[in-house]
């Protein structure tokens, strides 16, 4: 058996975690750092195929010495820009990138021919999704979808405009490990998922302390007493654009508030991974959702957009924080996107690739609005009622691809005797009804105010 002073980077062995039904179980980890704190041990570890917001430092009493594996030696990283590798070789490094195609058991409708729609029997089959690819286990908010499973996949090149402007070289070992411990934010203390680049002095701090209003940061609670004083923000910058009840959106840009922009990012970045827009927030415009109390407006989440979007992208970055999550904000937010893309009179579509919670909310608020539409359509003259693709995507400013991979991911798409056929199933007809009753938050188009700007002219930015 391995002895706790053999353990180095790069060291696979099993280790002791809570399941999310708080059962023991012991899977697979990488030790990605080793640190000494007053002669005890501690390891990083990263629990292989689960979602990096699970990494955590353990003492050695949960590692299992006996099922240790070293890493293997490899030759010498290739250097790139001059700098050395980032990560010791370990075992099975090389990782291969499987990419799942899924055909439709029918042939892609055309966007123009209309589709008939007609309800099914309670006999008739059960709507079957499209099986994801490989699973990321996860206990954070129920979910164990991957946060790469999306029909776009990975970039095959270089982004060159939106959030991910880079090639994912920035994912080193520095990157790959949780630098912030705590986060109070008002009446809240968040414990961050992932690495968000606050200034390298901070991040031994126990607590990093942000103002509310404008996000600012401090090193300690005296520090953030003393910026109260002359902090007089009550909201977030920019234009209230929408407010209905206790909820307001406000839009910021990116460039006329960037200190702002900025530190929301810092913000997000604990909670996003895969993004990795922090400083050049000018070609962005950020919508704030909050909560307003007799204290001032709270903010619960965002979603950033560009102003000028080849890709005809109306989301880049898309979060609602942890204690607000699970409660219809996040749902909320991508409606109010798709809002803006209506008066705006385009049809948008997400950044990709989604975060698997992101994921499981454009699926779901697509389903349910797309779903809305279909048992809204009348039959007129004793006829099945038609609808065309490009109709609902008129309609809902839902992106055409977005809409047929909806329809295929539900499986209502059949083609029969030469034409296309939409099937609603009584299982798929109630589980809607049912998801609609828990769906209490809604955005009134008649409370939002909002005019596009015409971002081709550089000199409105």
């Amino acid at each position: 058996m391995a002895e706790v002073g053999e353990i180095i980077e790069g060291c696979r062995l099993p280790v002791l975690r809570r399941n999310q039904d708080n059962e023991d179980e012991w899977p697979l980890a990488e030790i990605l750092s080793v640190k000494d704190i007053s002669g005890r041990k501690l390891f990083y570890v990263h629990y292989i195929d689960f979602n990096k917001r699970l990494d955590e430092w353990v003492t050695h009493e949960r590692l299992d010495l006996k099922k240790i594996q070293f890493p293997k030696k490899e030759a010498k990283t290739p250097t790139k820009n001059g700098l050395p590798g980032s990560r010791p070789g370990s075992p099975e490094r090389e990782v291969k990138r499987k990419v799942e195609v899924v055909s439709p058991a029918t042939p892609v409708p055309n966007e123009t021919a209309p589709a008939s729609v007609f309800p099914q029997n309670g006999s008739a089959r059960r709507a079957v999704a499209a099986q994801p690819g490989r699973k990321r286990k996860s206990n954070c908010l129920g979910t164990d979808e991957d946060s790469q499973d999306s029909s776009d996949g990975i970039p095959s090149a270089p982004r060159m405009t939106g959030s991910l402007v880079s090639d994912r070289s920035h994912d080193d070992i520095v990157t790959r490990m949780k630098n912030i411990e705590c986060i109070e934010l008002g009446r809240h203390r968040l414990k961050p998922w992932y690495f968000s680049p606050y200034p390298q002095e901070l991040t031994p701090l126990p607590v990093l302390y942000l103002c509310e209003f404008c996000l600012k940061y401090g090193r300690s609670l005296k520090c953030l007493q003393r910026h109260l004083t002359k902090c007089d923000l009550r909201h977030p910058p920019g234009n209230e654009i929408y407010r209905k009840g206790t909820i307001s959106f406000f839009e910021i840009d990116g460039r006329k508030n960037k200190s702002y922009s900025q530190n929301l990012c810092l913000l997000a970045k604990c909670f996003l991974d895969h993004k990795t827009l922090y400083y050049d927030t000018d070609p962005f415009l950020f919508y704030v959702m909050t909560e307003y109390d007799c204290k001032g407006f709270h903010i619960v989440g965002y979603f950033s957009k560009e102003k000028e979007s080849t890709e005809d992208y109306n989301v880049a970055c898309i979060l609602t924080l942890p204690p607000y999550q699970r409660r219809g904000y996040g749902k909320l937010l991508i409606e109010f996107s798709y809002e803006l893309s209506k008066v705006e009179g385009k049809t948008g579509t997400p950044e990709k690739p989604l975060s698997d919670l992101g994921l499981l909310s454009y699926r779901s608020y697509w389903s349910q609005t797309i779903l809305e539409i279909l048992m809204g359509l009348k039959s007129e003259s004793g006829e099945r009622p038609q609808i065309t693709i490009n109709e609902i995507s008129e309609i809902t400013s839902i992106k055409k691809e977005d809409v047929i991979s909806t329809l295929q991911y539900l499986n209502l798409i059949n083609y029969y005797k030469g034409q296309y056929i939409l099937t609603l199933s009584e299982d798929i007809v109630d589980g809607h009804e049912r998801a609609m009753l828990k769906r209490l938050l809604r955005i009134d188009s008649k409370c939002l105010h909002f005019t596009p700007k015409d971002w081709s002219k550089r000199g409105k930015w």
